[in-house]
C-alpha cells in the first residue's frame, strides 16, 4: 500500500498522466491523484467537493470522448494502481479493483482458480468503466455479458451535504442500495460515483469452491485468421461478405444455439489498406467443433469472387496473423493473450501519437441494401488514403440475448451484431478531415433515421462504451430519438433515478453523463 500521489503541473510525470489512448484528449488539472484504497479515494474526493474543485476519473485510459480529459476538470482520480484480482471469501466471490487491466484480470483468474468472466478483448482496457458499461467481449456468446456475473461494486458516492463515502451494492434482492448495483450493469461510467471494487460470482452459483462460481472457459479453442484482397474483391464480392456475416448472425443470435460458442471480429478496412480481414474464435471442446468452425468459414466465403488468404497486415488492435491462415487449436489462455496483446511495433495500442474518433451501432437484422452501399462507398472513398479507417463487424447474441433488457442497465438484448466505424491517425492538422469523412459516412448509413441507428427493427441504438458526444448533436443526430435513448434505451429513467438518488449533487459528471430528472 502507499500513500496517495500528488501529481501537480510542476512534476514531470504530469504530461504522462492527463492523457488517455485518445490524443486528441489531453487534460489540464490542477492535480492527478494517484489512489491506492477504497479510503484515500474518499478522502481525495471529499477533497474536491470540500474544495469545489471538478473532478473526473481515469481508469484504462481508453475513454473515446474527452469525458475524463478536459479542460473543465480541475482533478483527475487515478485508479491505475489499485489493481488487485483476489477471491473474498466474505463474500463468496471474485474481488477486482477497479484499475485492473483485462490481461491482468484473465491471468489471475484462470491460472489460480480456472474460470474468467467474458470481458473484452484489448489487454490494456482497465475493468472500470469496461464493466460499468456492460462488458463485451469473445466470449459472450457462450457466457453473456461481464455484467450478468457482476455481483455486487464498491462506489465513492457524495451525498446531498457533500459528505464522500464508500458503498458497497449487490444483487440481492433484499439490498436497499441494489439500484446503484443495477446501475453499474451497463449505466456507464463516471455517472454516479468512483468505481473502487467489483465483486464477480455467476448467477445461480452455489457452494462456496471458488472454481464453481465464474464460468470455466474452453480448455481449448480454435483460432483462424483469413483476409481477402480488396485488389481481387469486386462491388458484389463485398456485398456478399458482408450480407454473409450479418445472416449467419441473425440466424444463431437466439440463445442456446449451437453455435453460441463462436465469435468473430469482420475488420472492413479502408481500400488503402489492402486487406479486409475476418478473426475468428470457437469453442473447441464442444461436438463437431471443428466442423461448426469451418462451417462458418464456408458460409462466410460464399458467393465472394475471390479467394480468401492470411491476414499479412496489421489491422484495427492486431498484429499480421498469418499462422493461422489455417485454423488452430490452442489452450484458451494462449489465444486470449494472442488476440488480446499487440504485436510490437505492428499494432497502434501503445502509439503515443494517436488520434481517433468512434460511432457505433447495434444490429437486430442483416444489414439493408443502402447499407451495404455506403459502406462500399466510404470504405473505397478517395477523400482518405489511410489503412487505419475501417467498420468492425463483432458478434453479439447469443446468451447475451438470454437476459432481460430490464434486468440489467444494459438494454441491448435483442441485437445478432454490433459495430463499430472509426479512423485514427497522428497529426492535428488532419483532424478536421478524419472528423468530417467519419461524419459522413454514420450520417448517410443512417440516413433514413435521422443519422443514426435509431432502435427499430433493423438497428438498434449504440453501444455506451464506445461513447460519441456527436449524438448530443441536432447537428449530427437529427432524429427524434436523444443520445440516451441510444445508449440505454427504457432503462434511462431508472438510471436517472438512481442519479437523484446517489449523485443529488451531479458530482459525477462528464459530456454525456446520466442527468437529474428534471
Amino acid at each position: 500500500m502507499f500513500s496517495p500521489v500528488t501529481v501537480t503541473p510542476k512534476d514531470p510525470r504530469y504530461t504522462d498522466l492527463v492523457r488517455g489512448l485518445n490524443q486528441r484528449w489531453i487534460g489540464r488539472p490542477q492535480s492527478v491523484q494517484l489512489v491506492g484504497s477504497t479510503a484515500q479515494t474518499v478522502t481525495v474526493v471529499q477533497q474536491a467537493v470540500r474544495e469545489g474543485k471538478r473532478l473526473s476519473v481515469h481508469g484504462g485510459g481508453h475513454c473515446f470522448e474527452d469525458f475524463v480529459y478536459n479542460a473543465d476538470v480541475q482533478l483527475v482520480v487515478d485508479m491505475s494502481e489499485m489493481k488487485q484480482v483476489y477471491f473474498d471469501a466474505a463474500r463468496n466471490a471474485f474481488a477486482v479493483e477497479a484499475g485492473a487491466t483485462l490481461l491482468e484480470v484473465y491471468e489471475t483468474l484462470y491460472r489460480l482458480w480456472g474460470v474468467t468472466i467474458p470481458a473484452g478483448v484489448c489487454y490494456t482496457v482497465g475493468v472500470g468503466g469496461h464493466i460499468s458499461g456492460g462488458g463485451w467481449g469473445m466470449l459472450c456468446r457462450q457466457y453473456g455479458l461481464s455484467v450478468d456475473h457482476l455481483y455486487a461494486v464498491e462506489v465513492v458516492v457524495v451525498d446531498a451535504g457533500g459528505t464522500a463515502r464508500a458503498v458497497v451494492a449487490t444483487r440481492e434482492k433484499s439490498d436497499p442500495n441494489r439500484d446503484l448495483w443495477w446501475a453499474h450493469t451497463g449505466g456507464g461510467g463516471g455517472n454516479f460515483g468512483v468505481v473502487t471494487r467489483y465483486w464477480f460470482r455467476s448467477p445461480g452459483a452455489r457452494g462456496t469452491d471458488p472454481a464453481a462460481l465464474l464460468p470455466a472457459p474452453p480448455r481449448q479453442v480454435l483460432v483462424s485468421a483469413i483476409s481477402w484482397e480488396w485488389s481481387e474483391l469486386t462491388r458484389s464480392g463485398f456485398t456478399a461478405l458482408v450480407k454473409n456475416f450479418g445472416a449467419w448472425h441473425v440466424a444463431n443470435s437466439a440463445p442456446g444455439n449451437r453455435s453460441e460458442g463462436l465469435c468473430a471480429l469482420l475488420t472492413l478496412s479502408h481500400r488503402s489498406h489492402g486487406q479486409i480481414s475476418l478473426v475468428t474464435q470457437s469453442d473447441a471442446t464442444v461436438p463437431d467443433a471443428e466442423r461448426l468452425h469451418n462451417d462458418f468459414l464456408t458460409a462466410m466465403r460464399t458467393g465472394v469472387n475471390a479467394p480468401s488468404g492470411a491476414v499479412t497486415s496489421a489491422f484495427g488492435e492486431h498484429g499480421p496473423m498469418p499462422e493461422f491462415a489455417a485454423v488452430q487449436r490452442l489452450p484458451w489462455l494462449q489465444a486470449t493473450r494472442k488476440l488480446g496483446t499487440t504485436v510490437g511495433s505492428s499494432t497502434n495500442v501503445n502509439d503515443p501519437t494517436i488520434r481517433a474518433d468512434h460511432k457505433s451501432a447495434y444490429m437486430r437484422q442483416n444489414f439493408p441494401d443502402k447499407h451495404v452501399a455506403v459502406l462500399y462507398k466510404h470504405l473505397t472513398s478517395p477523400v482518405i488514403d489511410n489503412p487505419a479507417a475501417m467498420a468492425q463487424l463483432h458478434s453479439f447474441g447469443g446468451m447475451v440475448n438470454a437476459t432481460r433488457p430490464t434486468a440489467t442497465a444494459s438494454a441491448h438484448r435483442d441485437s445478432a451484431m454490433k459495430l463499430i466505424i472509426y479512423v485514427q491517425w497522428s497529426d492535428q492538422a488532419d483532424d478536421a478531415g478524419y472528423i468530417s469523412w467519419l461524419r459522413d459516412f454514420y450520417r448517410e448509413l443512417y440516413a433514413d433515421t435521422g443519422g443514426v441507428p435509431v432502435p427499430n427493427a433493423v438497428t438498434d441504438g449504440c453501444y455506451v462504451n464506445y461513447p460519441d458526444i456527436d449524438l448530443s448533436d441536432p447537428r449530427q443526430n437529427r432524429s427524434a430519438v436523444p443520445w440516451y435513448t441510444l445508449y440505454y434505451k427504457e432503462n434511462y429513467p431508472r438510471l436517472q433515478q438512481v442519479k437523484s438518488a446517489w449523485d443529488p449533487r451531479d458530482t459525477f459528471r462528464h459530456g454525456q453523463s446520466v442527468q437529474l430528472p428534471r
